[in-house]
């Protein structure tokens, strides 16, 4: 008799993660006035088992399928490429990549960190491989995209956390695709600024670097991550004359008021000029449990706020992911997906002329 399916997932995630996952939170916080490590990261069962709660009516994905997606996933095994859509499981990736958007993962498809919320698997990477730029550029111009985004595991196993690849990456694709604009989601580099302006240098039309929860949360959430780390990498590239972006997730155990209060955060200090709000979806049993499901009336309560602090683009929604892409038809957004639109074709097309 064959394994249940639920065995068999448990066994994949536990092959994927080697490492605890979300590190070891314990040895980085205060004495807790009540434990709930028994409820967090540990849903084996018994009587203090956290059940996983049931997505409401507003969350639905669409199955991937289609012509556009069968030729996408032809071109990305082609050349031997990864994308964060299927390392991470984002629930969008059937719609995206039915037309023909992606968003490309260098360097490896595991990552030397171990944060509580992410798909990606863990571990010790392979050795970096120096044809990658080319490929992914080759395989960029057969897409014939608008706008790409391309993102990277951690990769604290290399002095420069990647930035030479990640430069000679950003080059290639705009030599390969001149009429395409670049986005990136870089890592935080431990803070080697200098490896950062190596990134910087190479002048993609947006940098983005995700903060992805709020201060309180980072040891659980991100525990080989530090919070005035990310700030000051968002307001180094603004400095730098970057178009800036960051995103969060809602749903893993922040406050309204916190999310309210990082927005601030981001705003004063990095003046960041894209924020990205989604819901949190627990990719397995053995990742941070959801706390709650944030309705769309908070969400678009969390834009309204953004925009009034300054924010030049505030994508929030249940379904909202730190990837937005810019070509989407207009045709079929509501007047809010519109004015997002707009507003990120605008700073796309002004980073274009600056770097002119």
């Amino acid at each position: 008799m064959s394994e249940p399916r639920s065995t068999n997932s448990t066994n994949r995630t536990l092959a994927r993660h080697p490492r605890p996952l979300g590190g070891d939170p314990i040895k980085r916080m205060d004495a807790p006035i009540l434990s709930l490590s028994d409820r967090v990261l540990n849903n084996s069962g018994g009587k203090s088992h956290l059940g996983a709660k049931r997505k409401p009516a507003w969350l639905r994905a669409k199955l991937p399928g289609g012509p556009g997606y069968t030729q996408l996933r032809a071109i990305l095994s082609q050349h031997k490429l990864h994308t964060v859509c299927e390392e991470a499981g984002c629930p969008n990736m059937g719609e995206c990549w039915a037309r023909g958007v992606a968003t490309i993962m260098i360097l490896g498809d595991t990552c030397t960190r171990s944060c509580g919320f992410c798909n990606v698997k863990t571990g010790k990477p392979m050795p970096a491989d120096g044809h990658e730029p080319a490929r992914v550029a080759e395989s960029l111009a057969l897409m014939g995209l608008k706008h790409v985004v391309i993102t990277s595991v951690d990769r604290d196993d290399m002095r420069d956390g990647g930035a030479a690849i990640w430069a000679e990456t950003i080059r290639r694709s705009r030599a390969a695709c001149p009429g395409m604009s670049i986005e990136v989601l870089i890592p935080d580099f431990q803070g080697d600024w200098d490896a950062l302006r190596v990134v910087m240098d190479a002048r993609p039309e947006i940098l983005n670097h995700n903060l992805e929860t709020v201060r309180r949360m980072y040891p659980a959430v991100r525990p080989q991550a530090k919070f005035d780390r990310s700030i000051e990498l968002l307001r180094i590239c603004k400095d730098a004359g970057l178009v800036t972006k960051t995103g969060i997730m809602v749903g893993i155990g922040e406050k309204d008021s916190e999310v309210v209060a990082l927005m601030r955060e981001v705003r004063d200090r990095a003046e960041t000029d894209i924020l990205t709000i989604g819901q949190y979806l627990q990719p397995t049993p053995n990742h941070l449990p959801i706390h709650r499901w944030v309705t769309p009336e908070q969400f678009a309560e969390f834009r309204e706020i953004g925009m009034g602090m300054g924010f030049k683009v505030v994508e929030s929604g249940p379904m909202v992911r730190s990837s937005y892409h810019a070509d989407e038809q207009a045709d079929a957004l509501t007047d809010i997906q519109r004015e997002t639109h707009a507003r990120m074709g605008a700073l796309i097309a002004g980073a274009k002329k600056s770097a002119e």
